[in-house]
């Protein structure tokens, strides 16, 4: 089955302006050209667009998505198992997000109380599965499940202080990092002070800091094409740079 621009916009619901974007961008080409000019779409292209939308639906960037489908690694039946536990997930953080706020409305007319900590316990809910959801298999299977277990449990025992300064934590490590990149020295005061800030801020995850894990999951963020798509989004190398600046720090060769 082929579809013109018009025709694919009108079975997958987006507009041809979309796919013309998305062309123009070389995510996702016509499989040819006719000779009225029009671009003509085949099955691969039809199964290309029904992944990117899974992935816009999970609120992916165009740049990530790009490289996540273009990746040789890329497995298109893995995919659509992660789109899975991915929405699961999200439809998990809905209800535990609706549940909160049906409390606070209970507690806000008076019909109950509302202790501090279960004002945010649904927000600590929704990154734990949001990050289960992304990245639990590989984690898992490189630390195991109960350290996992113990991450995620220590997460969601924090109190409003401490998520906030992950928060902070978080803005801080991306531009101090954004810095260090520009100066190309990963060993560095700037790309060193960044490892120091990715330390604290995985002690707040982490049931124990060890500097062989640092490493490892440094070099994690360079093989896996999330991760770096993530770190990459601005600049590409950022990951690479980040992995050799965590080496230096933690004085180990993952």
């Amino acid at each position: 089955m082929e579809y013109t621009v018009q025709k694919l916009g009108q079975l997958a619901g987006i507009s041809t302006r979309t796919l013309r974007y998305y062309d123009e961008i070389g995510l996702l080409k016509p499989a040819r050209i006719n000779s009225s000019g029009y671009r003509i779409y085949g099955q691969w292209e039809v199964d290309r667009l029904q992944q990117i939308l899974f992935y816009r639906e999970l609120d992916v960037g165009l740049d990530e998505i790009k490289a996540i489908v273009d990746s040789p690694e890329f497995n298109a039946r893995r995919a659509l198992s992660r789109h899975r536990e991915q929405l699961l997930a999200k439809r998990r953080q809905l209800d535990a997000l609706i549940a909160n706020i049906d409390l606070t409305l209970a507690y806000q007319k008076g019909m109950t109380d509302m202790s501090d900590k279960q004002k945010f316990e649904g927000f600590k809910q929704q990154l734990i599965d949001d990050n289960e959801a992304k990245y639990g298999e590989e984690i898992r299977a490189k630390y195991g499940d109960e350290q996992v277990d113990k991450s995620n449990a220590k997460l969601k025992g924090m109190t409003k202080e401490q998520y906030e300064e992950i928060e902070r934590l978080s803005e801080d490590i991306h531009a101090t990092l954004a810095q260090a990149f520009a100066t190309g020295d990963p060993a560095g005061e700037l790309a060193q002070k960044a490892a120091d800030l990715h330390r604290r801020w995985l002690t707040f995850y982490w049931d124990r800091y060890s500097k062989e894990a640092h490493a490892g999951i440094a070099q994690m963020y360079v093989e896996d094409e999330r991760f770096k798509a993530y770190y990459d989004k601005d600049q590409p190398g950022v990951a690479e740079f980040l992995r050799e600046a965590i080496r230096i720090y933690t004085g180990i060769d993952a």
